[in-house]
């Protein structure tokens, strides 16, 4: 293992796990969490045992290896959203922080601060008819593609903006002094 790769973990996945996944046809149980962390580290041990409930898989390799081989045989990027979403329960924000590591040229991370940015979009979190939510995330797609500087790529697109909108957060703070009360500084 090479550690010092492990440092830059955007660099890791979206280099060698999405490489790896792209040679193999399928992902490990490691190289699978290391995108589930760098989305939501919160959700790691949540995720961990859905995924061994469903299907009663006895290993998160086993399972990661079905789901992933269930993502590359999709024929077309919606039916892995939908894949991810119906059969293996995740969330909108995971599910696309999954499909953009491994596809970044098509899809994008459904992210709260992206939709502040945007000023649009928070409710698509929320959508159970997955035709809505599909048609939700293409309109979300398209304005991210909008919104940020021609000649970036999806991917930096994304950046772009989830850092305009940590860096007004931040310099928001700051004038406030990191106030007590505010929810965000606690």
């Amino acid at each position: 293992m090479d550690y010092l790769s492990q440092y830059d973990q955007e660099t890791y996945i979206f280099e060698t796990v999405r490489r790896r996944f792209a040679d193999q046809g399928f992902l490990n149980a490691y190289d699978f969490f290391c995108i589930i962390i760098w989305k939501a580290n919160r959700a790691k041990t949540k995720i961990a045992q859905r995924l061994l409930k469903i299907n009663k898989f006895d290993t998160l390799d086993d399972a990661v290896k079905a789901l992933s081989k269930g993502i590359i045989t999709a024929s077309e990027h919606k039916e892995r959203l939908h894949y991810l979403l119906n059969d293996w329960g995740f969330q909108l924000p995971m599910a696309t922080a999954i499909l953009t590591a491994l596809y970044p040229d098509y899809f994008t991370v459904y992210d709260v601060r992206v939709c502040d940015e945007l000023q649009d979009f928070h409710n698509l979190k929320n959508m159970v008819n997955f035709e809505n939510i599909w048609t939700g995330f293409l309109a979300y797609k398209q304005q991210v593609e909008l919104a940020a500087s021609e000649g970036l790529s999806l991917r930096d697109k994304d950046r772009y903006l989830w850092g305009r909108s940590f860096s007004r957060q931040l310099e928001n703070d700051i004038r406030k002094r990191f106030s007590k009360g505010d929810k965000d500084n606690e």
